[in-house]
C-alpha cells in the first residue's frame, strides 16, 4: 500500500517557512540587497561557506574537498539544467519574465565561453556549479543570485550526472551499432572459411569462422540492450527536490522534466538526492561489456600468434619491440583485455563507497563521478578499438583449414552410428 499512488500523493514534501519569522531576516536574504548578492562575484567567494562560516578553510581541505578538476566536464549539462530551472522559477512566479531572460541569456554567454575555451576558473570555484554561478553573476549582476532559489547542489549535481550519462549512453549505442554491423558484414562475406572450434582450448569440432565472429556480435548486442535498459532509469528527473525535503516554492517538476527531456520525475525527494543506482547499473553493465571485450581479445591474441596463425592483425593495431626487431605485438588486444580489470575495479570501488552511506546525500557520493567518467571513457575507447581491429584484421583460411584433422570428426561418426540405431553410449565408445 505504501507504493500506491494515493499513498505517495499523501507523502508531501515538508518545508517549514515559519522558521524565518522576522521581516528583518527576510530582508537580510532578499536579492534586493545588492551588497550581499554581489559578493558572489568576488574572487575567492565560496558559496558553500557563506552564512554560518567565518573561519578560513585549511588550503589542504579546500583541495581535498574540491571536485572542479573532474566535474568541469559537465559544464554543458550544468548550464542546460540551469536554463531550464530558470524557466521553472519563472513559471512558479518567483522570477519576473525579464529576470528569466537575463538569467538564460547570461547562462548562454557562459556556455559560449566554455565552447570557445575562454572560460576562466578562479580560486573558490569548488565545483562546476559554483564556477558557472560565479561567472553568471559576474556577467549579469545581482539577479544571478536568484538562480539557486529552492535548489540545492544535492539535486543539481545528480541532475547534471544524469544528463551527462544520458548523452554518453546514446554515443555508446552508436559505437556498438557500428561494431556489430562491421562483424556481421564480415561474417556474411567470409562464411565459407572453416576452422577448428575449441573447448578447454583443445580442438573440438569444425566450425565456420563466421560462427565465431557472430558469437561476439550476439554478446555485444546484449551489451547494447542492457545499456538501453539502464537508460530508462537514468532518464528520470531529480531536480526540484531541494537538499532533501522538497521544493519550498512548489515548482512544476513535470514541466521541468519535459523541458529537459526526462521521461518523468523521481517521486521521493530523499531517494532523488541519494540514489546512485543508475551509476552502479551503468558500471555493472559496462563491466560485463568489458568482460566480453576481454574474451574477444583473448581469442584473437591466440589466433594471431605463430602457434595458431589463423588471423593477421593490421599494423595500425599492433606494436613492435624496443629490443627484438622481429616482434609484432597485439597491444591493442592486450589493452582491451587489461582494461576490463580497470572497469570492474571502478564498479566494485563505488559499490563499497555507497554501501556504507546513510540515506539522502552524503559527501561520499562525490566519489561517484571519477569512476563513472573513467569507466565510460574506457568503454567508449574499447568499443572503437575493437571495431578497428575487427575491420582490419586479415583471416588466413589456409591456416585454419590446415588445423582441421580427422579426430575432430569422431563426434560426427558417433552421430552416424546413432542414426543407424546404435545406442549413443555404445556409439560414443566405438567412435
Amino acid at each position: 500500500a505504501v507504493f500506491r499512488s494515493t499513498a505517495i500523493s499523501r507523502c508531501r514534501f515538508v518545508n517549514l517557512p515559519r522558521l524565518i519569522t522576522s521581516s528583518r531576516q527576510v530582508r537580510k536574504f532578499s536579492s534586493s540587497d545588492g551588497a550581499h548578492v554581489s559578493s558572489i562575484s568576488s574572487v575567492g567567494f565560496r558559496l558553500s561557506r557563506s552564512g554560518r562560516f567565518t573561519g578560513e578553510t585549511d588550503p589542504l581541505m579546500e583541495k581535498f574537498n574540491a571536485s572542479i578538476g573532474y566535474d568541469k566536464r559537465m559544464w554543458q549539462q550544468d548550464i542546460t539544467g540551469s536554463i531550464a530551472y530558470a524557466a521553472a522559477l519563472g513559471r512558479a512566479g518567483l522570477l519576473k519574465p525579464e529576470e528569466v531572460k537575463s538569467l538564460q541569456d547570461g547562462l548562454r554567454k557562459v556556455l559560449k565561453e566554455w565552447q570557445d575555451g575562454t572560460f576562466e576558473l578562479k580560486a573558490g570555484d569548488e565545483d562546476i556549479h559554483t564556477a558557472n554561478e560565479r561567472r553568471l553573476t559576474e556577467i549579469i549582476g545581482p539577479v544571478g543570485g536568484k538562480l539557486h532559489t529552492g535548489r540545492s547542489r544535492n539535486d543539481q549535481v545528480v541532475t547534471d550526472v544524469r544528463l551527462w550519462l544520458r548523452d554518453e549512453i546514446k554515443e555508446l549505442q552508436k559505437h556498438y551499432k557500428a561494431l556489430i554491423a562491421c562483424v556481421t558484414d564480415r561474417a556474411e562475406k567470409e562464411i565459407d572459411f572453416l576452422m577448428p572450434g575449441y573447448t578447454h582450448l583443445q580442438r573440438a569440432q569444425p566450425i565456420r569462422w563466421s560462427h565465431w565472429l557472430m558469437c561476439y556480435a550476439w554478446q555485444w548486442r546484449r551489451d547494447a540492450e542492457r545499456l538501453a535498459d539502464v537508460y530508462k532509469r537514468v532518464n528520470m528527473l531529480p531536480l526540484g527536490v531541494g537538499a532533501l525535503s522538497g521544493h519550498p516554492f512548489g515548482i512544476d517538476r513535470a514541466a521541468l522534466a519535459a523541458d529537459l527531456g526526462f521521461d518523468g520525475v523521481i517521486q521521493n525527494s530523499l531517494d532523488a538526492v541519494g540514489d546512485r543506482d543508475f551509476i552502479l547499473e551503468f558500471l555493472q553493465s559496462g563491466s560485463l561489456s568489458m568482460v566480453h571485450m576481454s574474451r574477444f581479445a583473448e581469442d584473437l591474441i591466440l589466433y594471431s600468434s605463430s602457434e595458431f596463425g589463423f588471423v593477421s592483425l593490421a599494423d595500425a593495431y599492433s606494436t613492435g619491440s624496443s629490443l627484438m626487431p622481429q616482434k609484432k605485438n597485439p597491444d591493442a588486444l592486450e589493452l582491451l583485455r587489461g582494461k576490463s580489470g580497470r572497469t570492474i575495479g571502478q564498479m566494485v570501488g563505488l559499490l563499497v563507497t555507497v554501501k556504507g552511506t546513510p540515506s539522502t546525500y552524503n559527501k561520499d557520493l562525490q566519489e561517484d563521478k571519477e569512476p563513472l567518467f573513467d569507466a565510460a571513457d574506457t568503454l567508449r575507447a574499447c568499443v572503437q578499438i575493437a571495431h578497428g581491429v575487427a575491420a582490419t584484421l586479415q583471416p588466413r583460411p589456409d591456416r585454419m583449414l590446415a588445423a582441421l584433422d580427422l579426430p575432430m570428426l569422431t563426434t560426427d561418426l558417433s552421430d552416424y552410428l546413432v542414426r543407424r540405431g546404435v545406442p549413443f553410449r555404445e556409439a560414443h565408445h566405438v567412435a
